[in-house]
């Protein structure tokens, strides 16, 4: 007989935990500079109506199915459906997408642990050499880092949901706040800092195309970790008196704030000390603004405040940036270890020991492919070139399946599950939830418009990624 699920002990340790899962490295550094480079504000004002009208129905729907199965992903599509053979395939993907996820995910957290460690000690000058990056992703040293990584991970996840996720979540979260503000102060004193601010929230309507708006539809459904399992296993361990549609505002309002006041450090730092800044020509790439451009700008700050200054500031910045990849990193492991836990009937020891070996070879495996084993790094050959062992986990898993397991969210409540048992989840914990306009737009929005946008989506991706082609002709 399996033991009592564990439920989270409070309201705000699940949003906490739930947020801690969506603010991640895309949201302190990619997502700024996206925004910078597409529109500013009206980049902003898109990302928000995408996330009000399409992304917070999905999560609403995600979190319906874990909480009123009680089971990780898998768990849910077959109890709901009863059963149904066809519906285990979306619950395999729901468990396979996050698995997978954590490998790529692992990978820069190592890196981000690595730089970490090397600003705390001093070495802000080898990090800001632009072809430091390259050389240490290449260095027998990353596994040492791999291995520190894997015990905080662990550990967290040993302790269970109330004192490892939840109690981890209630540390990391508000620290990451703390110092995401105090970093935002500090910058905003910078001269020439209002330029970055202005280039980030002045509206430029010139510059919105399809494909602009379809990233940003991506970047929000990237942002809030849907389709990856994470709502659906984290609402499987709360009560029916939670209030499953405030808690949807509540995650969506703490991910987006984040990244939003993340572009009030970035920007206005790199204009600063930069003041010749092309928006045009920053990469999007939070890989490359977080290891080569960022510790570039921090040992500029030497001027102002000293070595010792800047390398506090770059300490502080990647701790912040560890803090966000670790709790995003928990939050994506605990989606397989709970369907290990709950299908395969083992202790939670016994499947964190299962994940950390299969997780444990592939990551290695991703970490070699950047060039210390030349076949995983030429391994694939698509979108017109030559791809590793890594890209391909990346452009699958992330770039790729999300999409697809959100539309296949969307298909199972309004044909499988259906509006009323879905309305009546919801409904738990939220009295005015029936018969409201959300509730209208809901039912509405998840059975007409958002599974074909999510569609067009899936396409578009693979037909970019893997067949240098796109729908839109962008």
């Amino acid at each position: 007989m399996s033991a009592a699920r564990e439920h989270f002990s409070s309201k705000l340790g699940f949003i906490l935990a739930a947020a801690g899962s969506a603010v991640g490295i895309g949201n302190l550094v990619g997502f700024p500079v996206s925004a910078t480079k597409n529109g500013g504000g009206a980049f902003l004002v898109i990302y928000a109506l995408f996330v009000i009208f399409v992304c917070i129905p999905v999560m609403m729907a995600e979190m319906a199915m874990g909480r009123s199965a009680q089971k990780d992903p898998l768990g849910a599509y077959n109890k709901l459906s009863n059963n149904h053979a066809g519906w285990r395939i979306p619950g395999f993907l729901a468990v396979l997408t996050p698995f997978m996820i954590a490998v790529f995910y692992m990978v820069i957290t190592v890196w981000i642990f690595g730089y970490l460690f090397q600003a705390g000690i001093g070495n802000l000058d080898q990090l800001a050499n632009p072809n430091n990056f390259g050389q240490f992703i290449n260095q027998q040293t990353v596994f040492l880092y791999m291995i520190g990584v894997a015990v905080i991970v662990n550990l967290i996840l040993l302790g269970g949901v109330k004192q490892g996720i939840e109690k981890a979540a209630k540390f990391l979260m508000p620290a990451l706040f703390v110092m995401l503000i105090g970093l935002v102060i500090y910058v905003l004193t910078l001269d020439n800092a209002m330029a970055g601010v202005r280039y980030y929230v002045v509206p430029d309507f010139s510059k919105l195309n399809a494909s602009v708006l379809n990233g940003a539809l991506s970047q929000a459904f990237f942002s809030l970790s849907l389709g990856m399992g994470i709502l659906m296993t984290y609402a499987s361990y709360i009560s029916r008196k939670e209030n499953i549609v405030g808690s949807a505002k509540m995650i969506a309002v703490t991910d987006s704030l984040v990244a939003f006041v993340a572009g009030l450090m970035v920007l206005p730092a790199i204009f600063s000390f930069n003041p010749e800044t092309d928006p045009a020509n920053l990469k999007e790439s939070s890989v490359n603004m977080i290891f080569v451009y960022l510790p570039q700008i921090f040992l500029a700050m030497q001027e102002n405040i000293g070595y010792t200054g800047a390398s506090v500031v770059a300490f502080i910045f990647f701790l912040l940036v560890f803090f966000a990849a670790i709790t995003s990193l928990v939050s994506i492991i605990e989606v397989p270890t709970a369907t290990l836990i709950e299908e395969k009937n083992v202790s939670r020891k016994v499947a964190l020991l299962i994940l950390a070996g299969a997780m444990g070879v592939l990551t290695i495996l991703c970490t070699l492919s950047f060039g210390m084993v030349d076949y995983l790094t030429t391994m694939f050959n698509y979108g017109g070139g030559s791809k590793s062992l890594f890209d391909l986990v990346y452009d699958v898993f992330y770039d790729t399946i999300l999409p697809l397991n959100g539309l296949m969210v969307c298909l199972f409540v309004m044909y499988r599950w259906r509006k009323i048992k879905l309305t009546d989840e919801l409904s738990q914990g939220c009295e005015g939830y029936r018969g409201s306009l959300t509730e209208k737009y809901v039912n509405f929005s998840l059975s007409t418009f958002i599974p074909v946008i999510l569609l067009i989506i899936f396409i578009n991706t693979v037909a970019t990624k893997f067949f240098s082609a796109s729908l839109f002709g962008f």
